[in-house]
């Protein structure tokens, strides 16, 4: 804390209460953490491997799929480590300037996984309902674009977020009784009017949330119809199987996104909203290369023919 020129005290840290409990609890807590991150850095490296060594997996999709690998690693490391440090010691301090980098590369990573995830799903829409010009369409040129777009975007409008919220003044309390420096939670500590925050959250949430989503309906009603067309049963469930496990991971992350962030959560505890982040920030980053692992043919395909090389 420090005293301004008004007499007011001012936050120079905050204190991440994280979840309160006894040593042992807090122990099998850090133990299972502990495991589900290893296990996430071990699947989604494995895929960024696999993709980047494998021939067959060079493809667009599975360009796509490393990508949102590399996300995945991204959100899990901005949050666990410093994690397992606040449930360690029944509760952390972290400075003003830490606070607000953690939340700068936090919704960085959720945005990029926003506009990962819709470029996936135009990737299946054109392979599905244009498969004569996927090809000419989906060119690696054009692939590059798409991905560094997606992080251009989700790294833009994350530093907007998180510049005009470290703008706020901060003199009452410095407790956030969350798991991490989330953007709500700070800000029902600020002292300062929080108006334009939450303008400018509604203004981006057009570009980050709801435009990716409407382009994934769309592409997936097109997807849908393209399907129903298909005479022969055994046909659509061919079709169909090369994007259902996007569909999957689509429907994983917009449903914990939108039950923390759009959802009223006032009749919420405290204790299920920091269960609820948890979803999305650590067992999404596990389940997604789960997901394609475990439903691909091409992928353990990769990993049997690098078992072999080896």
């Amino acid at each position: 804390m420090e005293i301004s020129e008004n007499n007011l005290t001012v936050v120079t840290e905050f204190f991440l209460l994280g979840f309160q409990g006894s040593r042992l609890l807090r122990n099998l807590l850090f133990l299972l953490f502990l495991i589900v991150y290893s296990l996430t850095l071990c699947g989604n490296l494995l895929i960024i491997l696999l993709v980047s060594t494998s021939k067959i997996l060079h493809t667009p999709m599975y360009f796509f799929i490393s990508q949102l690998s590399i996300s995945d690693i991204l959100l899990s490391t901005n949050f666990i480590p410093n994690f397992f440090y606040v449930l360690l010691n029944n509760g952390a301090a972290i400075t003003f300037v830490g606070c607000f980098t953690q939340l700068y590369f936090f919704c960085s990573a959720e945005a990029c996984e926003c506009y990962l995830l819709t470029v996936m799903s135009y990737d299946r829409y054109v392979a599905i309902c244009n498969p004569l010009r996927y090809t000419s369409i989906m060119k690696n040129g054009f692939c590059i674009k798409l991905v560094v777009l997606s992080y251009f975007l989700g790294f833009s409008f994350s530093f907007v977020i998180t510049f005009t919220s470290s703008t706020l003044y901060f003199c009452g309390t410095n407790i956030i009784d969350h798991l991490f420096c989330d953007l709500l939670p700070l800000l029902e500590l600020s002292c300062s009017d929080t108006f334009i925050v939450h303008m400018e959250l509604d203004i981006l949430g057009v570009p980050i949330l709801i435009t990716p989503t409407i382009i994934i309906v769309v592409s997936y009603t097109y997807i849908v119809r393209a399907v129903l067309k298909i005479s022969s049963s055994t046909g659509r469930q061919k079709v169909f199987s090369t994007c259902s496990s996007h569909l999957i991971v689509v429907s994983i992350f917009y449903g914990t996104m939108f039950t923390v962030y759009v959802v009223p959560t006032k009749g919420l505890t405290l204790s299920m909203g920091k269960i609820l982040s948890l979803l999305y920030t650590v067992f999404t980053p596990l389940i997604n290369p789960l997901i394609y692992s475990l439903r691909n043919k091409d992928i353990k395909k990769a990993a049997q023919g690098t078992i072999h090389r080896q």
